[in-house]
């Protein structure tokens, strides 16, 4: 069945079989703020057209609700297909994107359309593009001019007509600098442009999506809704939110795991991000040793009192702070542990960050396609 997507409210919601992945993207988006209702507005003006377009913002912002908002109100009958440049194997890249014919490469022992393919007639979205290997920038830059794919093993030219919707969390400009982005790429893509700024700069969005995400809460929970205390809506608007509206959504849902009372109050929310009150307070005293000294003596204090899985929650504190100081992003996280992105995603999926094989396709999408809806705010 095809994905609706209702227009009378200013809150965007994921539904449906994807919306209960545990993920790091966003799950709402809200047009309030002065700031939102200006983007709002500029993609009403785009949206029409066929124009690709390139939406630059941190994770979490609620890029891929943009690309789907824009694909609804483009008109276009065709499907949209959002593919993660950043999840797809090296080596199996081109055939995921343009498809391949039997015996094209060992184990191919069937014909596959690609991404392209699927997304005829419709939107594809390519997010985090500033991960797609230099090889596949040529193909694409290819694809995107002459409107048209050749599968692996095949010399036979395939008419695509897709609207090309693009996220990075990257400046391109750096990339193309460093040698890991094509320019001529860039230019085709930044045809419209579309900056989604950090939930820090559109403050007015904060109290509805804490709104929105605490009707959902309580009601899957089965619960009455509490209040949200003038305190609490004070330290809400004042915290920086370096996780952007998955870190709302999560911060929520705790709340309303830890209040005992009709009433969330500031002790119920757990904000420990860069800038959060919690993480100023604590610096007015720190030590002067050094990081590694002060991990040792906590060590020392740990390994009096060692508990049962004391490596695994080690290991799980390690990776978690690497993945949310990287702002969710595979490859730095890696680069700041000094391993390599496939030991990274396994221990990702150890610790629940990412699903197993069976959930998580090369892609980087759930086996299902998700329903959207526009949900009034509770």
């Amino acid at each position: 069945m095809r994905d609706s997507l209702y227009r009378d409210s200013n809150v965007l919601q994921l539904y449906g079989t994807n919306a209960e992945q545990v993920t790091i993207r966003a799950k709402a988006l809200v047009f309030v703020d002065p700031v939102s209702q200006e983007i709002h507005k500029y993609l009403e003006h785009v949206a029409p057209s066929d124009a690709p377009v390139l939406i630059i913002g941190e994770t979490g912002t609620g890029k891929e609700l943009v690309a789907r908002h824009i694909h609804e109100l483009s008109g276009r009958k065709g499907p949209f297909v959002a593919v993660n440049c950043g999840a797809i194997s090296e080596q199996l890249a081109e055939s995921e994107l343009f498809g391949h014919e039997v015996g094209a490469f060992t184990g191919a022992t069937m014909r596959r359309e690609g991404w392209f393919e699927s997304a005829n007639g419709g939107t594809l979205f390519l997010d985090e593009i500033g991960d797609l290997p230099l090889a596949l920038q040529v193909k694409l830059l290819r694809v995107l001019q002459e409107r048209e794919v050749v599968r692996l093993g095949s010399r036979k030219s395939i008419p695509v007509d897709i609207r090309l919707v693009a996220a990075t969390n990257v400046d391109l400009s750096d990339a193309v600098s460093a040698g890991l982005f094509r320019l001529d790429l860039l230019y085709r893509l930044n045809i419209a442009q579309l900056r989604l700024p950090p939930l820090r700069e559109r403050p007015g969005d904060i109290l509805p999506l804490a709104n929105h995400f605490l009707g959902q809460y309580s009601q899957r929970l089965k619960r009455s809704r509490p209040e949200i205390s003038a305190a609490a809506r004070e330290a809400l608007e004042r915290y920086s939110w370096p996780g952007n509206i998955r870190e709302v959504e999560n911060v929520i849902h705790f709340a309303l795991l830890v209040a005992r009372e009709n009433e969330i109050r500031p002790e119920h929310l757990k904000l420990n991000g860069v800038g959060g009150a919690a993480t100023q307070g604590a610096a007015s005293g720190a030590s002067k040793l050094t990081p590694v000294e002060q991990i040792t003596l906590a060590m020392q204090a740990l390994l009096e009192k060692p508990g049962e899985n004391l490596f695994n929650e080690l290991e799980r504190l390690i990776v978690d702070e690497a993945f949310r100081h990287s702002r969710y992003n595979q490859v730095r996280a890696a680069s700041a542990l000094g391993i390599s992105r496939n030991v990274l995603r396994t221990l990702l999926k150890k610790h629940g960050h990412l699903g197993d094989k069976s959930d998580d396709l090369p892609d980087g999408r759930d086996k299902e396609p998700p329903n959207w809806n526009l949900a009034a705010a509770p």
